[in-house]
């Protein structure tokens, strides 16, 4: 290399020479990440919560019912229940429970005969 440029960093090294010091940033970023941690400290303690989607499906609308702590096969055991009471279909997604149309006022009152308490979620 010539004198006037210098390696800085090297893939097989990594940094070859310390970072400039600009602390006001790095302090900013910081602050920023932790705060957005810090507002949800245990996810598991949100709830469950009943939402509806009808974005990519469509037009068709779908109740989500999200944050339930079960196993995949107590999932599909509600969900039956719940179809069974609604008169419709659904689904269980990655965890999720999916089922069609806005149901998602009755969907609280067939949850809370279960024993889970559930809220509304979004407009």
């Amino acid at each position: 290399m010539s004198d006037d440029r210098r390696l800085v960093y090297s893939t097989e090294q990594g940094q070859l020479d310390k970072p400039m010091r600009d602390s006001g940033t790095k302090r900013k970023k910081a602050n920023k990440q932790g705060n957005s941690a810090a507002a949800i400290k245990n996810p598991n303690k949100q709830g469950v919560r009943i939402r509806r989607e009808s974005k990519g499906r469509g037009g068709k609308t779908m109740s989500i019912v999200d944050g339930l702590t079960l196993n995949e096969a107590a999932l599909k055991i509600l969900l039956k229940k719940l179809k069974g009471n609604l008169g419709c279909g659904g689904a269980v997604k990655s965890g999720l429970l999916e089922i069609q149309g806005d149901h998602r006022e009755k969907l609280v009152l067939l949850l809370e005969k279960e024993g889970i308490k559930a809220k509304l979620a979004g407009g």
